[in-house]
């Protein structure tokens, strides 16, 4: 009896073939689940991804102290069999290569934005293996140094108490002294017996320095008679004394005094002003140089051009008139003599101050003999001295100024006049005829 082979169809032996590709992958699925029985992880089945992968969420753990806790991040990681996952990441099963794989779950993905990724970067992170080495050093170092204290007692022996530090703070606040307490003891100790001449000196300098920086608080202050009497002090500190000029200037008086003359200001504090600015550049380049520098002559132009009475007036020009005539005679004294070190050194300071050129820049040609105008014997005086000091750089102007040409005629007829009433009553050397002397000498150079 000859067998023949039934034959078997295409369909049957591909569900045969499928059959067991399907057992094999549960075998090897059960295998890999049971390699970590002793952490039971309940999972959600997540079919998003297709059939090719299975993906799971940590529910709960057990106790994990033993092993390594993987921190999951925003991409996939492949997980050991000896590491423990944090609450709420997900695992997933990759069917492919068997592993499991582990990531942070969607709720964490969710805040993980790259701020918290680069600020994760930056921070040092401990294991929990490190974190062990580092108590038990701690315990360790302990026992060795034979103190039976805890960290915290450690820490605090270190430190001052509470209680004697506010004491120390109190002992410190009551050596603190207020400036009129610092004069008062220095008064007190330059009036005791027993200050040698040498600590005397001494007081007197830190005084001459307390002085000024009173003083200048007093020409900031919003009250008028501080504002005057702080400035009249000044200007007699500073008079005649080289150290006190110094000082001031460079503690910002001058900006501090020509502000205040900038400013609106009752007529009695701006005649003290002027006074400590006169008193602060008389014989001091330096302080000259600086007056230029920061506009000095441009504060007194509307000064002068504001003052109606002729009061401040008169105040400015004799300024101007010093700080001209001290320069020429330096300059003098420099042509008819041999110079030694110090004059040489002035001489060179005064070549600094360039005075003559910015009256001519900033207009005080034509400033100048409008106090010609006044009815006043002394205003005028001053004013033809002023202006034969600047006839060097304003002659042009002088003889273009044809107001100034019938003032000078007009105020010669009328001192020859007053002149000639003295001569009648036997009066030699008449303040007027100076008067007639200056007039004389500004229209010979006019000419």
């Amino acid at each position: 009896m000859k067998f023949t082979p039934r034959p078997v169809r295409k369909s049957s032996f591909s569900s045969f073939i499928l059959t067991i590709v399907l057992l094999l992958h549960c075998c090897h699925i059960t295998s890999i689940l049971g390699q970590n029985s002793e952490g039971a992880l309940t999972v959600v089945e997540n079919t998003e991804e297709g059939d090719e992968e299975e993906e799971v969420t940590v529910v709960d753990d057990n106790d994990e102290e033993d092993l390594e806790v993987v921190q999951p991040t925003e991409q996939w990681q492949t997980l050991k069999p000896d590491q423990a996952v944090p609450p709420g990441s997900h695992v997933r099963l990759n069917l492919q290569t068997g592993e499991r794989e582990v990531r942070l779950g969607e709720e964490q993905l969710k805040y993980w934005t790259q701020e918290h990724r680069e600020k994760e970067e930056t921070q040092s992170s401990f294991s929990p293996d490190e974190l062990k080495r580092a108590m038990k050093k701690i315990k360790e170092d302990l026992s060795l140094s034979g103190k039976d204290t805890s960290p915290q007692e450690s820490v605090i022996s270190k430190y001052r108490p509470l209680e004697e530090l506010k004491k120390d703070m109190a002992q410190l606040d009551m050596l603190v002294e207020t400036d009129v307490q610092i004069m008062r003891r220095l008064l007190d100790q330059f009036n005791s017996s027993n200050s040698t001449t040498e600590q005397r000196l001494g007081i007197l300098l830190e005084l001459e320095y307390m002085v000024h920086q009173v003083v200048l608080e007093g020409l900031n202050s919003s009250d008028f008679r501080l504002q005057e009497n702080s400035a009249f002090v000044l200007g007699s500190a500073v008079s005649s004394n080289p150290v006190v000029q110094v000082k001031a200037v460079e503690s910002g008086a001058l900006q501090t005094l020509l502000t205040t003359l900038a400013t609106v200001q009752p007529l009695n504090v701006k005649k003290k002003v002027l006074f400590a600015v006169a008193s602060l550049l008389r014989h001091f380049p330096y302080a000259q140089h600086h007056f230029l520098s920061h506009g000095g002559l441009q504060v007194l132009s509307e000064l002068f051009r504001a003052d109606g009475g002729g009061v401040l007036r008169t105040r400015i020009v004799t300024m101007l008139y010093d700080m001209i005539s001290e320069k020429e005679l330096i300059s003098q004294a420099g042509l008819d003599s041999v110079l030694d070190a110090s004059h040489e050194e002035r001489v060179r300071q005064y070549s600094k101050v360039s005075l003559q050129g910015h009256l001519l820049e900033k207009g005080w040609c034509s400033l100048v003999p409008q106090l010609l105008e006044s009815t006043e014997h002394d205003y005028r005086e001053k004013g033809l001295r002023a202006l034969l000091a600047m006839a060097p750089v304003c002659l042009d102007q002088y003889r273009s100024d044809s107001a100034l040409l019938d003032s000078l005629l007009s105020l010669k007829d009328q001192y020859q006049e007053m002149v000639q009433s003295e001569m009648i009553l036997g009066e030699e050397n008449s303040y007027f005829a100076e008067i007639v002397e200056l007039i004389d000498a500004l229209q010979v150079k006019m000419k």
